[in-house]
């Protein structure tokens, strides 16, 4: 007679899981490309400087102890809420 609803079931999650994994698949191939293009268009540049921000408060030895001392004493008032 006619196919079951349990085979079309069946059939349309093989169909909708291979068209998802087809995307995906196409998708990531595109990016792919889409990355090795751009860098050869602009290659990445060296930078002379580095960009991160030393703390000299954290840096000074004497200072540690007040650093510490600060730490302790928000964890303590929080804990007291």
């Amino acid at each position: 007679m006619g196919t079951s609803l349990i085979e079309e079931g069946l059939k349309f999650l093989v169909l909708g899981m291979t068209t998802v994994y087809i995307f995906l698949y196409l998708m990531i191939l595109v990016l792919k490309i889409e990355s090795k293009i751009i860098k050869k268009m602009f290659p990445n540049k060296k930078k002379e400087k580095s960009t991160t921000i030393k703390n000299p408060v954290l840096h000074n030895s004497s200072s540690e102890d007040e650093v510490i001392a600060v730490i302790t004493a928000a964890i303590t008032e929080y804990r007291k809420k």
